[in-house]
């Protein structure tokens, strides 16, 4: 894979205690240096004006100016510094490399992964949140759709905790399909199964909130019978990856059981959905804050796109995920 990777990033110091902190990236680095076939490419950072195409310009503002006094706590959770300004561009600017590669057709081997930091997926229109500045994969999808030739753009977003921010600046959007597949009831507390956009953008918002302890064949059927078919339907010409691992059985924040090997089948899915509705395909960092299983679960989707075959292993899924997926399909006119 070519990783999109900035030093800037690294300037972004949320302290000590902090989950999300710049040893996730360089951790992933770590790792894939034991790898072959990796190759990093250093992008633009994103401009205001694409910024602002998708977040509101008095926040972008404000957000600069908290930045150049120094910084501190946005709220509660989510924290920023002097560098942070610079970090948030570097990497919405990095999705939008990943998006512009995957549109100009770079994939198998080649297919681009963004790996910045700050996170984007909680950042709404007009406000930071949850570790999250800019909606980087937002960002990179209305680029695409206003400079990159896609007329439709979907996101995927497999992260353990819904991405509210990017559900909301494209709720009443036909363009854009968003979907996600987290844990239920954990932060921000968004992504029911009844939220499925409005107006223009009615049937182009899919959530499937799976219980705690939901583990590998939970979603993999998940996305097999309601986020697959419904990218069939929507025939994007891009499809992006909010690609958080933080549902990892040994993640320290979340209580989902995905396994490494489980994100390695779960990224075939999503290779095969993308070839078969013919999209491009591009991956965006999102969350994952234990270093060995965030580093090893990426991993393995690089090996995956070099030719290695992933293997499923033998646990069932719930009965209660059935009940789910047949409740995300009813809503989506999926029977």
């Amino acid at each position: 894979m070519q990783f999109g990777y900035s030093e800037a990033c690294l300037d972004h110091d949320t302290g000590a205690r902090h989950p999300e902190t710049a040893d996730r990236l360089r951790a992933i680095r770590q790792q894939l240096a034991r790898r072959h076939g990796v190759e990093y490419v250093d992008a633009d950072p994103a401009s205001v004006d694409a910024v602002t195409a998708v977040h509101d310009n008095d926040y972008v503002d404000e957000f600069r100016e908290f930045c150049t006094d120094g910084g501190g706590n946005w709220d509660a959770d989510t924290v920023a510094s002097e560098g942070t300004w610079k970090a948030a561009l570097a990497s919405a600017g990095l999705a939008q490399w990943a998006a512009e590669r995957a549109l100009a057709g770079d994939d198998g081997r080649e297919t681009p992964f963004s790996i910045g930091r700050p996170p984007g997926h909680h950042a709404v229109e007009a406000d930071a949140m949850g570790f999250c500045f800019f909606n980087n994969a937002g960002v990179a999808a209305q680029h695409a759709l206003d400079d990159g030739g896609a007329d439709r753009v979907a996101i995927f977003d497999w992260d353990v905790h819904h991405g509210n921010g990017t559900q909301d600046i494209f709720y009443d959007r036909g363009d854009v399909f968003y979907a996600s597949i987290h844990e239920q009831g954990l932060f921000p507390g968004t992504g029911d199964v009844n939220e499925i956009g409005t107006g223009a953008g009615e049937r182009t918002t899919l959530n499937v909130p799976l219980r705690s302890g939901a583990g590998d064949a939970d979603y993999l059927l998940a996305f097999e019978r309601t986020v697959g078919p419904a990218l069939d339907r929507f025939d994007p010409d891009l499809l992006l990856v909010s690609a958080g691992f933080d549902a990892h059985r040994h993640d320290p924040i979340s209580r989902m059981r995905v396994s490494t090997e489980g994100y390695a089948c779960l990224t075939e899915q999503v290779r095969e959905t993308a070839d078969a509705v013919d999209a491009g395909l591009g991956f965006v960092l999102e969350g994952g804050y234990g270093l060995d299983t965030l580093s090893e679960s990426i991993a393995t989707v690089h090996e995956t796109f070099d030719g290695r075959a992933p293997v499923e292993d033998d646990d069932g899924h719930a009965d209660a995920t059935e009940d789910l997926i047949d409740e995300v399909r009813s809503a989506h006119g999926l029977e």
